[in-house]
């Protein structure tokens, strides 16, 4: 793959042989089509944090979807964002009205980017006004809650996807399609790294209450999640062994370093690394008998960069919000099938292995799933 056009020949040609891979490839928004006229998924943000903040800036240059609805506890973010986004005052929303938000015609998707420990409650109140449902992962804190969210979802007759925006994003794509065809051959190893050293002591991601845990909650789900796509299997059995060194910042039940170990049915393992405790990690590497996959960077907001034993992989680069945005609004409209699923039950896959993970940390045992 020396030039984009034949990356995007490839994977067109693999599309086009192989069920696994989706021959709406192309549709992914890698060029704006301007004068765009038709359906537009109309989105409420709720949650409006920082990455709210990335998510909405991302939407601007989306073809398909539209910001139509604000949810936030704080007046003065609601006042902000609806001037910015041009969102009119009958849409803003604070969490003890929200509810309301069932007779808002203008809104058809509530993505929720509230604390961990909130997606349940906000997502199962979303469903029961009627509006589908975009949650950021973790889905939920356990997988009893993910279960109710999943159900509340499916009772109320609409779709609930977890923001997996690696889930679209081309190095990662061409790297699951070389696998599915075969090219590294037989998988054997898959290793993930990624962590960063995490700042203010007194965010809601180191409290348990409301992360749920630690990092594995938060920057582990990348190894995790990317360790089940690159393989192209579920684990079936997991082991894992937790590092503290500072007790005061990480306090009981928050994971400061987590490294895990994946069993797959092949044979094949996993080796992950998840931190919050050091920089420079954020790198895949999958090893087959016939050749390999490298992604260094693999999960972070910046150009992926990848190369395999045929050489560097030449892909689009892209705003992964922007993308993962237009391709789920594919899926809610559409009905779109994406190459590698976002809907509750992959949430649900990973929280089972994230309780099994932090139950094989706690016991020094081996865990089968």
């Amino acid at each position: 793959m020396k030039t984009r056009r034949a990356f995007l020949q490839k994977i067109g040609m693999a599309s086009a042989s192989i069920p696994f891979l989706s021959t709406d490839l192309f549709s992914l928004n890698f060029n704006r089509e301007p004068g765009y006229d038709g359906s537009v998924l109309r989105v409420a943000l709720m949650g409006l944090g920082g990455y709210a903040n990335r998510v909405a800036e991302s939407i601007q240059n989306c073809k398909r979807v539209k910001i139509t609805g604000l949810v936030s506890g704080t007046p003065e973010k609601l006042q902000t964002w609806s001037k910015k986004y041009n969102v009119p005052e009958s849409s803003c929303y604070n969490y003890q009205n929200f509810d309301s938000i069932k007779s808002n015609k203008e809104i058809d998707v509530v993505y929720v980017i509230t604390p961990n420990a909130l997606h349940h409650d906000h997502t199962i109140r979303a469903a029961r006004a009627g509006k589908h449902v975009i949650c950021e992962k973790p889905l939920a804190i356990s997988v009893k809650e993910g279960r109710e969210m999943v159900d509340a979802c499916a009772k109320a007759g609409v779709k609930l996807l977890v923001g997996y925006r690696m889930h679209f994003e081309p190095t990662t794509l061409e790297v699951v399609r070389m696998r599915s065809e075969g090219e590294f051959g037989s998988i054997k190893f898959f290793q993930g790294l990624c962590g960063f050293r995490i700042g203010d002591p007194n965010q809601w991601r180191l409290n348990k209450a409301l992360a749920g845990g630690g990092s594995m909650m938060d920057i582990g789900i990348y190894a995790l999640n990317g360790s089940r796509y690159m393989v192209g299997e579920e684990p079936v059995w997991v082991t894992a062994q937790e590092t503290k060194t500072d007790p005061v910042k990480f306090k009981a039940g928050v994971d400061e370093t987590l490294q895990f170990q994946l069993g797959f049915k092949s044979g094949a393992t996993a080796s992950c690394l998840s931190t919050y405790n050091m920089n420079n990690l954020d790198k895949f590497f999958l090893n087959g008998e016939k050749g390999f996959a490298e992604m260094q960077p693999s999960t972070g907001y910046g150009p992926i960069k990848g190369r395999t034993h045929k050489g560097t992989i030449d892909a689009p680069v892209v705003v992964h919000q922007t993308v993962q945005m237009d391709e789920m609004a594919g899926i809610i409209l559409d009905g779109k099938k994406p190459i590698i699923p976002v809907d509750g039950e992959e949430g649900l896959k990973d929280l089972k292995i994230i309780e099994a993970i932090y139950q094989a940390a706690a016991s020094g045992k081996k865990i089968t799933l």
